[in-house]
């Protein structure tokens, strides 16, 4: 890429990790990380599995373990690495996820020594394949529901995995159906005590279920999920314990143990507490969902304008020549807002990528325990940029596929097989709208400590008064966003569309206005009407959820924009950042309309703006392709690489 002003915005996205992504595209071929439209499940599942094991050879399966067990790079480049591997089939993606993220994740940080050492090389070199068998046909987001059972038999030594009823048969599981050898299975524990069993939580043990030649386990029944509706290449299936005794030693005992007498020990006393640390220590899964989402809908994004910056249809009025239907503002609206919406998402991954390297790396530079209100924040942080990365790569994909017609709707132009495999990351690692419910739940959380049970009367004004304050304590060390309030124009300042401090103002009134209503409505819930009243204020609660990430991406966005050296490429991304903070206020106009922050001329403007702003950006449509650093040799599509042989209507 020879263009100055498309590396300099490349350099942006690509952040902390500048060195593991261009590693990447240095070492990618196409053939390691793409399939041919076509081929069989069989055969699909096959070239996974083997472009797995290739990728395991080159390190990839290295990167984010410990280094003592021959790991690379830090914790944080493992999401990296998988938001450029999200370029690729997305059926790889996914076996690569489970493999590297999921079950060697769960071996790395729920484990301890025993664990490492007998099994961690031989995991990230690929060696062992195995599942992460945590989700069961009747409980998939309340995990701590499920119903799988590891008991401990103190006469024995041993720990008993049952299935005990159809509902607890794990379902899902990646790898299951064909490759795991092993698997990392989730339960509830088990100990006897005084004549009876007491539960302790869900735990996870690491087992087999398969032996070395690939023979089902004894007491262990393995059944295929068969053809799904997207990635074709991932052997999904299930799993059925029937009381299979494993090592009492195969429990991942990082948080919890049973001594040699029998008895359950953990230094975290509290159930609730103990399983929402172990849960916690697994948010890398769903940051790297949402990364590898969002690289999926750059690509189809990036197939669909160049495809549409050559496509030509209907003449004007005194040309011969038809017109590339990119000049077309319809054709314009129905992608640029999308790629600026890529392109602060991009940002946004970055810096809740940093936040996991922080708080979860393997060192930290005070050598203390992460703060609970930090924990607290990622995990919010990350299940609503989750939903909302997913989202959009759902809606990214239709409309890039619809950008390009026919031609969309053809295999080999790779999109109608993504818009398929991407649906399911709305539902996987965590379902979208119950993690935007969990967003909500964590800033209610903080609402509450913030001002307990006051009266109505004295919380109106602390409300006013704290959200001042959050805004002095969210700004502090992020001077550029700072700079940007404080030279914000008013919402009546002729010019102030073009204003990024307004554009913030915009979303943080959203943002807040729309937390502390929720707040107010749901302070009179007690044990008996608490329920009733959340459900009655579940559309309110989502929208309060993602009225804060978006606030978030956007910051996110705006300070990595300021720490750009002025020039060419920051003023472009000051008008991509601008497109994506306008299309969002124009797709939320009702509720800017109705609160006051929009007058009807006010909100005409704003359409004029992104109307505006499409035309403005219509010239550097090559550049800001470009500049997503997606490696070219992954863009085969046909219709982006002109080399079709098929005439598509």
């Amino acid at each position: 890429m020879n263009d100055p002003i498309a590396l300099e915005l490349r350099k942006a996205l690509d952040g902390p990790w500048q060195q593991v992504r261009q590693d990447f595209r240095d070492q990618i071929e196409p053939d390691m990380l793409l399939g041919t439209p076509g081929e069989s499940i069989e055969a699909q599942r096959d070239r996974v599995t083997s472009q797995l094991v290739r990728l395991a050879s080159l390190g990839h399966g290295r990167v984010g373990f410990p280094e003592a067990y021959g790991g690379t790079y830090d914790y944080g480049a493992s999401c990296a690495l998988f938001e450029m591997q999200g370029y690729g089939d997305l059926s790889l993606l996914v076996k690569l996820g489970v493999q590297f993220g999921l079950f060697g994740g769960a071996v790395s940080r729920l484990g301890t020594e025993r664990h490492h050492d007998e099994v961690l090389t031989d995991i990230m070199d690929a060696k062992i394949l195995g599942s992460f068998a945590m989700t069961e046909i009747g409980h998939g987001s309340n995990v701590q529901r499920l119903e799988t059972t590891i008991t401990f038999d103190p006469e024995t030594n041993e720990l008993v995995v049952n299935s005990p009823t159809p509902s607890s048969v794990k379902t899902y599981i990646g790898n299951a159906a064909k490759d795991a050898r092993m698997a990392v299975v989730f339960g509830q524990l088990l100990t006897p005590a005084n004549n009876e069993f007491v539960g302790h939580g869900v735990h996870a043990v690491l087992m087999d279920v398969r032996d070395e030649s690939g023979k089902v386990v004894d007491g262990v029944t393995i059944e295929d999920n068969g053809v799904k509706g997207g990635l074709p290449g991932v052997d999904n299936g299930t799993f059925a314990f029937d009381n299979v005794r494993i090592p009492r030693s195969a429990l991942l005992n990082k948080f919890a143990d049973i001594d040699d007498e029998g008895n359950y020990q953990s230094d975290i006393e509290n159930e609730n507490a103990r399983f929402f640390t172990t849960i916690g220590t697994l948010v890398r899964g769903r940051i790297c969902v949402g990364g590898g989402a969002a690289s999926a809908a750059k690509k189809g994004l990036a197939i669909a304008l160049r495809y549409g910056a050559r496509r030509r249809q209907f003449e004007a009025p005194g040309h011969d020549q038809e017109i590339v239907v990119l000049d077309y503002l319809a054709h314009q609206r129905k992608l640029f807002p999308r790629l600026a919406k890529a392109y602060a998402l991009s940002f946004a991954q970055n810096a809740i990528t940093e936040s996991l390297q922080e708080l979860h790396g393997d060192t930290r530079a005070d050598g203390d325990a992460p703060a609970k209100e930090d924990i607290r924040e990622l995990e919010t942080r990350a299940a609503g940029l989750k939903a909302i990365s997913t989202w959009h790569a759902v809606d990214a994909l239709q409309a890039a596929r619809e950008a390009c017609g026919g031609a969309g709707f053809i295999s080999e132009n790779q999109l109608t097989q993504a818009r398929a495999d991407v649906d399911v990351f709305a539902t996987f690692e965590g379902d979208n709208t119950v993690l935007l419910q969990l967003v909500a739940k964590g800033l209610l959380t903080e609402y509450k400590e913030m001002f307990g049970d006051l009266a109505m009367a004295e919380l109106a004004g602390l409300v006013t008064k704290q959200v001042a304050e959050g805004l002095v304590e969210r700004t502090a060390g992020r001077a550029g966003i700072q700079r940007l309030r404080d030279i914000a124009k008013g919402r009546g300042h002729e010019s102030a569309m073009d204003d990024s401090g307004w554009h913030l103002s915009m979303f943080e009134q959203r943002a807040d206005h729309a937390l502390e209503t929720v707040g107010k409505r749901l302070r009179r819930a007690n044990k008996e009407n608490g329920f009733e009243l959340f459900n009655d204020a579940q559309d309110h609660v989502l929208f309060a959820a993602r009225a804060h990430i978006d606030r978030c991406i956007l910051e996110d966005a705006l300070e990595s924009m300021e720490q750009m050296p002025d020039g060419e490429a920051k003023d472009l991304m000051a008008q991509v950042l601008s497109l994506y903070a306008l299309s969002s206020i124009e797709d939320d106009k009702a509720w800017f309309l109705e609160h006051g922050r929009l007058n009807t001329v006010r909100s005409r403007a704003v359409t004029s703006a992104v109307n505006d702003l499409c035309k403005e950006l219509r010239p550097h449509v090559h550049t800001l392709v470009d500049g997503m650093g997606i490696p070219e040799e992954l863009i085969t599509a046909p219709i982006a690489t002109g080399e079709q042989t098929t005439s598509y209507a």
